[in-house]
């Protein structure tokens, strides 16, 4: 956020920005999306929902769900929450209680510890490097002293693109259901994927809780509307937790989010032009030096390793704001104990501005010296 803060200052100040950092599509919602805002605001009163949502878009999500993932959803399991950081926040109180141990992959986003932390749960990351694909595997949860009460895992992840495959998860699934664990599933990035196709938690079992949004595939970020889909046994919690917590998610945005079903045309080809962009990148970073990088399976970041001139990505991404007008996040947003070494790209913007920026970083990574 400090970064989007000074992104946002220099373009006051009429300053060239490349801005590589925002976690955000650049394009608006979906025209059906902004067309439904607008009846629903001549037509509707735009008052309380249920607290978790609107029952036609609950269902439009279950259906959603079998659609596109072959996955059985009941529209009951679903609940409508304000952004994906509202059913972090559900799913979190409904799941534990204050003292609890819950594992995360680091790197990893880091709303999920600091949420954690301060709900009172003691938050233990799981170190995953190249040599794990940046995600968390069985054999680490086997070889810890005992089993947590959760686990958090993503795919495709926030920084790294990096997703697991069907097979994996369905093994951290199993070993979460024998060992008592929660798992939940961030799955917000599904729909961009570039080549396999992401797996869904509920494909392998009913016990995981699942967090989606409309923020990312369906470009509706500030529209601030997500959900959740709810094992059985954690819905009355979560339905008692929603109505003192929010009352319901923003109503407008979820009368809006009924049509970004119809919109799958134009959401995917804005998944093509990311697919585009990723490409460019990945193409052409080797080639400035930066050919140390995460698997970029699906979303649309690219984590890259820049320990050959620093191991203190702070600094190093201020410097290269402040010295060229390109953006990126430091890595020590997503791992406190090794991210001074990486910093993460977002290439959801437009490929014009991402193949100056690139030219950009690589005549500034030219005059820098090396580390020793």
């Amino acid at each position: 956020m400090r970064v989007l803060d000074a992104v946002a200052a220099r373009r006051e100040a009429g300053l060239f920005v490349a801005d590589l950092s925002a976690g955000q599509p650049s394009t608006p919602a979906p025209r059906a999306v902004r067309a439904a805002a607008a009846r629903a605001l001549d037509m509707d009163r735009i008052g309380y929902t249920t607290a978790l949502g609107l029952r036609p878009l609950r269902r439009a999500i279950a259906q959603h769900y079998r659609d596109r993932a072959g996955v059985d959803v009941k529209a009951r399991n679903v609940a409508v929450t304000t952004g994906s950081s509202g059913g972090f926040l559900l799913a979190f109180l409904a799941a534990f209680e204050h003292g609890d141990t819950v594992a995360m992959a680091r790197p990893g986003y880091p709303a999920y510890r600091n949420m954690l932390a301060a709900l009172g749960c003691q938050v233990l990351e799981l170190p995953c490097g190249p040599q794990t694909r940046f995600q968390p595997t069985v054999g680490q949860l086997d070889a810890l002293d005992e089993p947590p009460a959760g686990l958090v895992l993503a795919s495709p992840a926030n920084p790294t693109g990096t997703m697991v495959p069907p097979g994996q998860l369905a093994a951290v699934t199993a070993w979460c259901d024998a060992h008592g664990t929660r798992l939940i599933s961030d799955e917000i990035y599904h729909g961009i994927t570039f080549g396999q196709q992401p797996s869904c938690a509920w494909q392998h079992a009913r016990t995981p809780v699942v967090v989606n949004s409309f923020s990312k595939y369906f470009s509706m970020t500030g529209w601030r509307i997500g959900w959740l889909l709810v094992p059985d046994d954690l819905l009355d919690s979560v339905d008692r937790l929603a109505g003192n917590f929010t009352i319901c998610p923003p109503a407008l945005s979820q009368l809006a989010a009924l049509a970004a079903f119809d919109a799958y045309d134009e959401l995917d080809a804005n998944v093509e032009r990311y697919a585009t962009n990723r490409a460019i990148l990945l193409d052409a970073l080797p080639a400035i030096g930066l050919d140390r990088l995460a698997p970029a399976d699906g979303a649309f970041y690219v984590y890259a390793d820049i320990s050959r001139w620093t191991d203190d990505s702070i600094n190093f991404a201020a410097r290269m704001l402040a010295d060229t007008g390109v953006a990126v996040v430091p890595g020590v947003d997503f791992d406190p104990v090794d991210g001074g070494r990486y910093v993460r790209m977002c290439f959801a913007g437009d490929g014009v501005e991402l193949a100056a920026a690139i030219q950009i970083m690589g005549r500034w990574l030219g005059s820098l010296p090396t580390a020793t």
